[in-house]
């Protein structure tokens, strides 16, 4: 029986590594994503390489290119909505958007951030979590809001921080999980297992049964 899939763009800025595990999710025919678009902010980018081989249609859309953030942001709204798309997931996408775009994508973009939050936020978090000394260190799926990696939490994964850790070993176990977690976040936004009510993401029984929640 078919079932009607989510259109999903990722925006990437580089090699795209959490795109790839987004896409080859979404070659299972059950999954509720489908991945229609994968847009750049940058034309060498190598992930729009990998997403074109998958047969997936790509778009770049220069900032350089643009006078401000508005622009740009307009820009990149245009292409969304051309591609009829449902869902934004930002994969290694390094721009950041005017609130006014954000606020129009309330519910219906996600992001994935390398750390547990609201720990860590911004940029080098591996660094800020060997500098903190913490024993535990993860990744969180979140719907993305005006302030930077501070929107409600849908999933999130944890690693171990070993004895010896340097930043790009623990930065390869995170990411690790990243691949794992991030099809799972999406998946349960696309089936409506997580949503977004009153400023927080309230999870079905059954998506805190797949995160390891319990019921």
């Amino acid at each position: 029986m078919s079932i009607a899939r989510r259109r999903v763009a990722i925006l990437i800025s580089g090699r795209g590594s959490n795109m790839a595990s987004l896409i080859e999710a979404a070659r299972d025919p059950t999954y509720p994503a489908a991945i229609t678009l994968v847009l750049s902010n940058r034309p060498d980018a190598a992930g729009l390489a990998r997403a074109a081989e998958a047969g997936i249609a790509t778009q770049v859309v220069d900032h350089t290119t643009f006078l401000d953030r508005v622009a740009f942001d307009a820009a990149i709204g245009r292409s969304l909505g051309d591609h009829a798309i449902d869902l934004v997931c930002l994969a290694g996408f390094m721009r950041i958007f005017t609130d006014a775009f954000v606020t129009g994508w309330q519910g219906r973009m996600l992001n994935i951030h390398p750390s547990l939050l609201p720990a860590f936020k911004g940029l080098h978090p591996h660094a800020q979590a060997l500098a903190a000394g913490v024993r535990i260190h993860g990744c969180t799926v979140h719907y993305v809001v005006p302030e930077l990696d501070s929107g409600p939490i849908v999933a999130q994964a944890a690693v171990p921080v070993m004895a010896g850790d340097d930043e790009a070993a623990l930065a390869g176990r995170v990411l690790a999980e990243e691949h794992r977690l991030y099809p799972l976040g999406l998946r349960l936004v696309a089936e409506g297992a997580a949503r977004l009510e009153a400023g927080r993401t309230v999870l079905t029984s059954g998506a805190r049964t797949a995160l390891g929640l319990g019921v």
